[in-house]
């Protein structure tokens, strides 16, 4: 069996490591490049670095950070915020980058997801979702997939809208029809995130995670509301993610990255600890 991934987030904002709350109130953290080294001695599978102002300020991403982040690094490291096209790909993967994380992008158009895939191969483009809980049923949107949008709206009367510029942009997209949408597009990964419960620390939102666990063939990575062990476990065990990401408990020393993977191993999760020292 696969060992299951902890991941940890860095969001980034004028080169400067942030945290809020359903991505409002945030406050500096601390330096990209020391955090990431930190959090690989500490037994981090991945680094994941959003620069989370990038798409509402049209711009591109900060790629010295990624540059002098990626020298300090062994594990792999997924780059998202500003990246529109192929060329800001390239660029990215350049600085040291081993994954691409689109969103944004990839809603204004979608072709830009095959483009990835075609030319940098699946397994360097990940398809990040942010999606708010919604009660009442969902628009039709044009090429997400109707008649799949109805089968999981029929299963509830909750659905998963998508947002996109850092969560300011509401779509008329059900966020787990748009995830099939991206892997069948060519997405090697779904990173997830729950605007609602990010930051909260009460947990993942594990219906949504479940929902597109269930729905796609490629990994499912958990994003948004992690502040326990527990809430990691419960991820892979009941929502059936493949990768759980975390931010906030390990930036503010509650929990370490080895803490959280040895109590993933004694619940019986498959976890890599090679490396991880109490």
């Amino acid at each position: 069996m696969l060992c299951k991934r902890l991941i940890v987030c860095l969001d980034v904002r004028d080169g400067r490591v942030v945290k809020g709350v359903s991505f409002e109130g945030l406050r500096d953290v601390g330096d990209p490049v020391e955090l990431a080294a930190r959090y690989q001695r500490e037994g981090a599978d991945e680094i994941v670095f959003l620069d989370i102002s990038a798409s509402t300020e049209a711009r591109r991403t900060l790629l010295d950070v990624v540059k002098r982040t990626a020298e300090q690094l062994f594990i792999p490291l997924t780059v998202g915020g500003g990246i529109t096209e192929l060329a800001d790909i390239d660029a990215a993967l350049r600085a040291g980058a081993d994954k691409v994380s689109l969103n944004t992008a990839a809603v204004r158009r979608p072709e830009v997801v095959a483009q990835a895939a075609e030319r940098f191969g699946t397994q360097c483009v990940v398809a990040s979702i942010d999606a708010r809980v919604e009660r009442t049923l969902a628009e039709t949107f044009a090429g997400s997939g109707a008649a799949q949008l109805q089968h999981e709206q029929s299963r509830s009367d909750v659905w998963y809208r998508v947002f996109t510029h850092g969560g300011r942009n509401a779509t008329e997209l059900d966020a787990v029809a748009w995830a099939m949408k991206c892997v069948s597009l060519g997405a090697g990964e779904v990173l997830v995130t729950s605007i609602d419960q990010d930051g909260q620390r009460n947990g993942y939102d594990l219906e949504l995670t479940g929902r597109v666990a269930e729905s796609v063939s490629v990994p499912v990575i958990a994003s948004g509301g992690a502040g326990s062990a527990e809430h990691v476990i419960d991820a892979f065990r009941l929502a059936g993610a493949d990768a759980a990401l975390v931010a906030g408990m390990f930036h503010d020393g509650t929990y370490t990255v080895s803490h959280v993977k040895q109590r993933m191993a004694r619940a019986d999760i498959p976890v890599r600890l090679a490396g991880v020292f109490s």
